[in-house]
C-alpha cells in the first residue's frame, strides 16, 4: 500500500504499508529511514490545513485511507535531507554517538543530497533532491530500488514475476467517463470573469483555480434543455461573451422537445464560484506558474462548506498552442493529483479539469480570437500510475514520461513515453447562470488588473441594494466577497451566520453583521 504525504518541502510516497495493520506512527517510521532529521511543525492530518490531525495509533483502514490516499503535513524544510541508506538514518540518529569526523561526513551527505533555496521570507534553506538513492539504483531490482537479496534472501519464480508485475502498466485509453451527459455547468459570470483577466494578459500568462459547486445525480427525466446552452461566437471579438466547446459531444439534434429523451443517471458537476489562489507567473516552470502559500486556504474550505459547496474541480488558463495535443504532461500530473485528492485515492470520481485558452487565428477569421473552454478528466490509470510516481515531466509537453523505475506497454511494446491523450476523457461542458450566487467582485490574488478587492469596490456592489430588485443579502452571496470579509470578520461565528442566510434566504440576516458589512463598506442610507 502505499500513502502520498503532501508537505510544504515537496511530496513523499511512503511504500511497504498494510491498511489493516499500519498506522500513521508507521508511516513517520517510514519517512525516518530516508529523511531522519525531520522537524513536524504540524502532525499528519487528513486536511490540507492540518486541523485534523490522524490518530498515531489507529490503522489506516480505520481512518479511511486506501491505497493513494493523500496526507498532509508541515515541516521545517531545513530538516529535510535525504540520507543514502537506513544506516545512514541510525548513525544520524544516534545523538553523541559519531566521532567530529563522522560527523562532517555525514553533513556532506547531507548537502551532496540537498540543494539551497531561497524562502519566501529571504532565509535560505536546504530542501531534498530525488535521487537519494542513486547508488543502490545501480545495482537494484528496479532503478531506485534495493537488490533483491537486500529485500529478501530466497526468491521462488512466482515471487519475482508478481514482484515484477506490479511495476508494469500496460497503457490503454478509458472508454468510460465518470461525468454523465449532463457534464459540467459553469456560472457564467464566473467564467467570464477568470477569462476577461486572462485577455488582460493577451492570454500570454498561465493561471490556475479552483472551482466550487456540488456533485448531483442526473435525474433520468431530466432534459439537457434545462441548462442553457451557450452558442460559439464567430464574430471579430469577445465582449463578455464565454465560447463553451465539447458541445458536440452532446445530443442537440432532436428539437422536438415534446417527448425529451431520457438520459442514463449519472453525476453532474455544478460550479458555482471559482477561487484564484496566490500564484506567481513563472513561464520558465512547466505550469507556467507558482503556487504560493494561502493563509486563507482553511478559511476558503469553511466558507464553501458553510454555503454547502466543495471543489468540485480545477481551471487553469493557457497561451494559445500548436495543434496536437490539450493537455500538457504537468496539467495532466496536476490533474490526476487533485482527482486522487478528490477521491482519497485511486477511485472514481467526477472531480473536473477545465481548460481556457483562446483560439489560434486572426480576429476575424473563423474561430480566430474565441476565447473556448473544454472540460476533460484523466483515467484511472493515469491516477495509479501518478500516485505509485510513474509518471515524469519530460522534454515535449505533449507527452507523459516513463519513471525508470516502471515499465510501460503499449500494444506490446515498451514505451519511455505516453501521449497525453491516452490518459483523457472528454466531458461535456455547458453554462448556467446560478440562482443562489452573484459574482460581481473582483477575484482574488490578481495583479495588474483594473479592479482589485477593497472597501470601495465592496461599497460599489452593495449600494446596489434596493434598486433593480437587488436585495443586501443577494449581493452578499458572492463567493469572492464572502473571502475578502472573512480577513475582518469571523470566520467560524460572524460568517457562518452570514452563509446560513445565504443559504436559506427565510433566515434573515442579523441585523448587527448588516451593520457591520455595511459600515465597513461605507454606506450610507438605506441598504
Amino acid at each position: 500500500m502505499l500513502i502520498r504525504v503532501r508537505t510544504n518541502a515537496g511530496l513523499w510516497r511512503v511504500n511497504n504499508l498494510d491498511e489493516q495493520t499500519s498506522t500513521p506512527s508507521d508511516i513517520l517510521t517510514e519517512i525516518a529511514t530516508l529523511r531522519p532529521n525531520v522537524v513536524y511543525e504540524q502532525p499528519l492530518s487528513s486536511d490540507p490545513a492540518c486541523t485534523s490531525p490522524l490518530e498515531p495509533n489507529a490503522t489506516l483502514s480505520d481512518q479511511n485511507l486506501r491505497h493513494g490516499s493523500m496526507i498532509h503535513c508541515r515541516v521545517d524544510a531545513s530538516t529535510c535531507a535525504t540520507c543514502d541508506s537506513a544506516d545512514d538514518a541510525s548513525m544520524s540518529a544516534t545523538d553523541g554517538a559519531s566521532s567530529s569526523s563522522q560527523q562532517q561526513q555525514q553533513q556532506q551527505k547531507t548537502q551532496q543530497n540537498s540543494r539551497r533555496v531561497i524562502a519566501s521570507d529571504g532565509s535560505i534553506q536546504l530542501v531534498p533532491v530525488d535521487d537519494a538513492h542513486s547508488k543502490s539504483a545501480q545495482h537494484g531490482f528496479r532503478d531506485g530500488m534495493l537488490p533483491l537479496r537486500d529485500m529478501k534472501m530466497q526468491w521462488t519464480l512466482q515471487e519475482f514475476v508478481d514482484m515484477d508485475n506490479q511495476f508494469v502498466f500496460k497503457i490503454q485509453p478509458q472508454k468510460d467517463r465518470w461525468v454523465g451527459e449532463g457534464g459540467v455547468s459553469l456560472d457564467q459570470k464566473s467564467a467570464d470573469g477568470f477569462q476577461r483577466y486572462l485577455r488582460n494578459f493577451a492570454f500570454q500568462r498561465h493561471r490556475f483555480g479552483l472551482l466550487y459547486g456540488r456533485f448531483i445525480d442526473e435525474d433520468e427525466d431530466e432534459t439537457m434543455e434545462d441548462v442553457k446552452k451557450p452558442t460559439v461566437s464567430t464574430g471579430t471579438t469577445l465582449t463578455g461573451e464565454t465560447v463553451v466547446q465539447n458541445i458536440d459531444d452532446m445530443d442537440t439534434s432532436n428539437n422536438d422537445t415534446s417527448t425529451p429523451a431520457k438520459k442514463k443517471k449519472n453525476k453532474k458537476v455544478i460550479v458555482e464560484a471559482i477561487y484564484e489562489p496566490p500564484q506567481q507567473c513563472d513561464p520558465s516552470t512547466p505550469e507556467g506558474y507558482i503556487l504560493l502559500d494561502d493563509p486563507l486556504e482553511s478559511h476558503v474550505e469553511t466558507i464553501a462548506q458553510n454555503l454547502n459547496l466543495r471543489r468540485v474541480g480545477w481551471i487553469f488558463g493557457h497561451p494559445p498552442r500548436e495543434d496536437g495535443f490539450q493537455l500538457s504532461s504537468s496539467e495532466i500530473l496536476t490533474a490526476a493529483e487533485l482527482q486522487l485528492e478528490d477521491a482519497d485515492g485511486v477511485e472514481e470520481t467526477p472531480f473536473v479539469t477545465v481548460k481556457v485558452t483562446q483560439n489560434k487565428g486572426k480576429v476575424g477569421e473563423e474561430g480566430g480570437g474565441d476565447v473556448s473552454f473544454e472540460a476533460f478528466q484523466v483515467s484511472r490509470q493515469c491516477m495509479a500510475m501518478v500516485a505509485e510516481g510513474a509518471l515524469e515531466v519530460g522534454e515535449e509537453p505533449g507527452l507523459c514520461y516513463v519513471s525508470k523505475t516502471f515499465t510501460a506497454l503499449q500494444e506490446g511494446k515498451e514505451s519511455k513515453t505516453v501521449e497525453n491523450s491516452f490518459f483523457l476523457t472528454v466531458v461535456p461542458i455547458v453554462q448556467h447562470a446560478s440562482e443562489v450566487f452573484v459574482s460581481e467582485f473582483p477575484g482574488a490574488n490578481r495583479e495588474h488588473d483594473g479592479r482589485e478587492q477593497s472597501h470601495g469596490e465592496m461599497k460599489r456592489q452593495l449600494e446596489k441594494s434596493g434598486t433593480a430588485g437587488w436585495t443586501f443579502i443577494d449581493l452578499l452571496a458572492d463567493f469572492n466577497l464572502l473571502i475578502y470579509l472573512c480577513k475582518y470578520l469571523d470566520v467560524e461565528t460572524d460568517l457562518a451566520k452570514i452563509c446560513e442566510s445565504i443559504v436559506d434566504r427565510d433566515v434573515p440576516l442579523n441585523e448587527g453583521h448588516k451593520l457591520i458589512i455595511a459600515s465597513m463598506a461605507g454606506l450610507d442610507g438605506n441598504y
